[in-house]
């Protein structure tokens, strides 16, 4: 009996010494890399520098503007009886280019000045001429409008009260200023007389809306 036990063990499967003597590896849990922080992405990063250039350029382009209206102040002074008109470049009610050089190239020119587009005594002044109008037409004169107002003002003004003549905007007050109209943020009520070529014939500043129209008329009709 023992023989048989003793020989059933003998049979049984032996484990390797070599297996049974290695220690069980244990393979360690890959780690989690840290997040980095966030950094602002592609897009916005170009979206400043968009920003950064467009606000540079805006400035230079101020400063530009700034410059160029300080230049043609130096260069552009008063001008009085016997001087020429000169050169400048604007808009009409339309928003139309003129240049004031060349509006006096074939006729004779009155040029009347006011304040502020549709207001009373402007109003009154503007349609004094407009009553008028063909009287000058027939001495070979064209007249002209100048305020500091929008070509949109202008045009509203012209279409309301049927003006038949030109309407010259002067924002900046460049050609008011070298009439010497300008009053800093103001335009004196005036009117001048160019005959054709550009030479200043005539000047009244300043002069009431209801007596421009006729002064202005009676001083062309003196010159024959």
């Amino acid at each position: 009996m023992a023989s048989d036990e003793l020989g059933a063990d003998s049979q049984a499967p032996r484990r390797s010494s070599r297996i049974s003597g290695q220690s069980k590896v244990e393979i360690p849990a890959l780690a989690k890399k840290p997040n980095k922080p966030s950094k602002p992405g592609k897009k916005r990063a170009a979206e400043e520098v968009d920003k950064d250039e467009k606000n540079k350029k805006a400035k230079a382009n101020e400063d530009e503007t700034v410059k160029e209206d300080n230049d043609v102040a130096d260069v552009l002074a008063p001008i009085d009886i016997g001087d020429i008109l000169p050169s400048i470049a604007l808009k009409n009610e339309q928003g139309e280019d003129i240049d004031t050089g060349s509006i006096a190239a074939e006729k004779g020119v009155v040029l009347f000045l006011v304040p502020k587009a549709d207001t009373p005594g402007c109003t009154t002044q503007a349609c004094g001429f407009r009553d008028i109008w063909q009287e000058f037409a027939s001495l070979d004169y064209d007249i002209y409008g100048v305020s500091a107002d929008s070509s949109a003002a202008q045009s509203k003004w012209q279409t309301k009260k049927q003006l038949p003549f030109p309407l010259i905007s002067d924002p900046k007050r460049s050609l008011i200023g070298v009439l010497g109209a300008g009053d800093g943020n103001k335009t004196k009520r005036s009117h001048f007389v160019f005959e054709k070529g550009g030479k200043l014939l005539d000047k009244r500043m300043p002069v009431k809306p209801v007596d421009s129209p006729r002064l202005a008329l009676e001083f062309i009709k003196g010159l024959s």
